[in-house]
């Protein structure tokens, strides 16, 4: 399990799962129906892309993000 601080990690492992798969940055732009544009922002950990496609993204690629609040044990 990696935690997500910020928008770089959240890139980082986008980049990292999308490689770990084979796919290019083009056919998981045509995959989740998002630019390559935003693919290329998200995995440079851009802070203003949007949440929504972000999770997109990442749902695509399998990823599953979970939050917890600061009174929770890790």
């Amino acid at each position: 399990m990696q935690t997500i601080a910020d928008s770089k990690s959240l890139g980082s492992l986008v980049r990292q799962e999308r490689k770990a798969q084979g796919l290019t940055q083009d056919e998981l732009a045509g995959l989740t129906g998002v630019g390559v544009r935003f693919v290329r922002e998200l995995e440079a950990g851009k802070e203003t892309c949007q949440l929504g496609l972000a999770l997109q993204v990442a749902r695509a690629l399998g990823l599953i993000l979970t939050a917890r609040g600061r009174r929770e044990a890790p």
